[in-house]
């Protein structure tokens, strides 16, 4: 609302002019030259049953067009967490949309899910229409990874409640599975072996930690990465979350996949257990798959005890389904022919109580 003038001089002692929007901190302007800069890589995205245009109050999906029948809708919500400081300290910003979509769609697939689309979140206190396009660039290449439309978001500039050049993401991702489809599988039990698949390193959780160890014990994120020769400490602490939706998919397709599990926040003793039923413990022989040198690194420097490591980060193993022991090799080729390095690290076996992991040998690196 602008002030009316009287005699010249403004209503109330305001400016003629009266005050605007941008005044306020939020240009329009650059929200619509972001989303003009970004319209081309969300376009690309573009799948069955989703067009990925941006532009409407809300995005229309097609599940009969996409090839269902018996559809479940999956929904799944993350962030990628402290993992963002370090993007926004090395000014490096292309890897982080990358992550959003791993940490979302890799919780659709592990429910048998096929992810369809994906909206993200995006808030700062001042819109830098280069970075921001930069994260959605990142978006739209885990989304077209994923094999899921990205098919719109939010962009909110908040002055005063972020500072500076801060920011901070959100992604959520909605997929279906047939009914009959659905994981885990009710016939999870003792004797199933476990296939541990990569990761790519230490993914986007317990990155607190990490920035701590940073922080405390090393001369910083500029410095060189003593564990990936040619890149500084910040870069190699970047390299985006692996995404397992094509591979796991192709996986499924053998018939002796009975669940998989999403190694996340809290490691593989919380993570594990969360797709077996009661009465059962997954034994895991440790010295069947060697750690990246990133997880050496952390336990060395900060002094990490190994159960810590364990109940912290994913070690090395970014995936880790349940078979049938006698599909066993025939899933884990599938995982392999889609670039994936599988691990037979152990079974299932009867135990009393909850669901649990056990683990035999130590972490090597």
């Amino acid at each position: 609302m602008t002030s009316k003038p009287s005699d010249g001089q403004p209503s109330g002692g305001h400016p003629s002019a009266g005050l605007s929007y941008a005044d306020a901190g939020v240009d329009i302007d650059r929200g619509n030259a972001l989303v003009t800069a970004i319209k081309g890589a969300a376009k690309a995205t573009a799948r069955p049953g989703a067009d990925a245009t941006l532009g409407g109050f809300g995005a229309l999906i097609d599940l009969k067009a996409a090839g269902f029948n018996d559809p479940l809708l999956v929904a799944t919500t993350d962030g990628v967490g402290t993992k963002l400081a370090i993007a926004l300290e090395t000014g490096h910003h292309d890897t982080v949309g990358i992550d959003l979509v791993a940490m979302c769609v890799n919780d659709l697939i592990v429910q048998g899910a096929e992810p369809l689309f994906f909206l993200d979140y995006y808030a700062c206190g001042k819109l830098d229409v280069a970075v921001a396009a930069e994260v959605v660039k990142g978006i739209a290449t885990g989304c077209r990874d994923a094999g899921c439309a990205l098919v719109g978001g939010e962009t909110a500039e908040m002055p005063g409640f972020y500072r500076g050049g801060e920011h901070d993401i959100a992604g959520f991702a909605v997929g279906a599975v047939e009914r009959a489809g659905l994981l885990p599988r009710v016939d999870i039990g003792p004797g199933d072996r476990l296939l541990g698949i990569a990761s790519s390193g230490v993914h986007s959780n317990g990155f607190s930690l990490v920035r701590k160890i940073v922080a405390e014990r090393t001369a910083g994120l500029s410095a060189p990465a003593p564990f990936a020769p040619g890149q500084s400490l910040g870069e190699a602490l970047l390299v985006p979350t692996r995404i397992y939706v094509r591979a796991a998919r192709a996986a499924l397709k053998t018939g002796g996949l009975k669940g998989l599990a999403h190694i996340t926040g809290g490691g593989l003793t919380e993570n594990l257990p969360r797709v077996l039923p009661d009465g059962t413990a997954a034994v895991i022989d440790l010295a069947r798959f060697t750690a990246p040198p990133v997880f050496g690194w952390l336990r060395q420097t900060g002094g990490i005890a190994e159960a810590e490591m364990l109940r912290t980060f994913n070690c090395g193993l970014g995936l880790i389904a349940i078979v049938d022991a006698a599909q066993a090799d025939k899933v884990r080729a599938a995982f392999e022919r889609e670039g994936e390095t599988v691990f037979d690290i152990g079974a299932l076996e009867s135990a009393s109580g909850a669901a649990h992991v056990r683990y035999r040998g130590a972490l090597t690196f």
